[in-house]
């Protein structure tokens, strides 16, 4: 890989460059496919650039259901023509007394990462306002059933479903397009929760800021593409792409919003 590449990223990012191009040359010496753990958007688009550099392996993505955030990269040589079963997914259905008890994506999720799984093996957490669902690496799926018989105080039995069974998914994003000052975290969140720069400050020192579910401690810190800003208490936003500079000298964006 040229060393130039990591010039285009940021420096702590090399760690996850280097293991995605370790996938990338074994697809390519090895002939066959290679599969990643589930990935973030900003992750992916890092693999999609580092596959788009060479021209011996193509990248396909799935994460168990169209427009699905998180989603697991095959790496393939030229010849093979991807499956939905080369993903490797499982889709996880939570049963539940839905007329006695209410489910939330935070501690479902706070649930399966405390039974001992990484994130990584993780996918989208899913809801139509009743029932809950979400994918997992299908290795994973019977540990997971086995482990977990409770969600908060609430009774749960996980059940594995088909694919074709995932629920229609309601979605609170808002696709925006706006102009911005700056692509730093505390003028992203000033701007599209409406609080003030010194409380959007606030928020990092108390430690209740995310990008990419990583804990950002830097109020000055700039989002790039694809870049992921989570805001406990007010919901998160996604940066989708940038889209050059307004007449009176703005950053012109296109993001998602999703408030709580």
């Amino acid at each position: 890989m040229k060393k130039s590449i990591y010039q285009h990223f940021r420096a702590e990012e090399a760690p996850l460059i280097d293991s995605l191009n370790d996938m990338i040359n074994q697809a390519a010496s090895e002939y066959r496919p290679i599969l990643s753990h589930f990935l973030n958007p900003r992750e992916l688009y890092i693999a999609r650039t580092l596959v788009n550099m060479q021209d011996e392996v193509k990248l396909s993505a799935n994460g168990g259901v169209p427009g699905a955030e998180r989603q697991r990269a095959l790496f393939y040589p030229e010849y093979y023509e991807p499956e939905i079963a080369d993903f490797q997914i499982t889709l996880m259905e939570v049963s539940y007394p839905h007329k006695f008890a209410v489910l939330h994506h935070g501690s479902i999720l706070g649930t399966l990462v405390n039974s001992g799984v990484q994130r990584e093996v993780l996918g989208d957490i899913i809801t139509d306002a009743q029932r809950w669902q979400f994918f997992v690496e299908a290795p994973i799926a019977s540990f997971l059933t086995g482990e977990i018989d409770r969600i908060s105080r609430v009774k749960v039995r996980l059940e594995e479903q088909p694919l074709s069974q995932t629920v229609e998914q309601i979605s609170e994003w808002e696709e925006v397009e706006e102009t911005v000052s700056s692509l730093r975290a505390d003028v992203l969140i000033s701007h599209f929760y409406n609080v003030s720069r010194k409380h959007a400050k606030d928020l990092f020192h108390a430690h209740k800021i995310q990008l990419n579910w990583m804990t950002l401690e830097k109020p000055d810190y700039e989002l790039a593409d694809f870049d992921i800003l989570s805001v406990r208490g007010y919901g998160r936003i996604r940066l989708n792409e940038q889209n050059g500079v307004s007449k009176k000298g703005k950053l012109k964006i296109s993001a998602a919003v999703l408030r709580k």
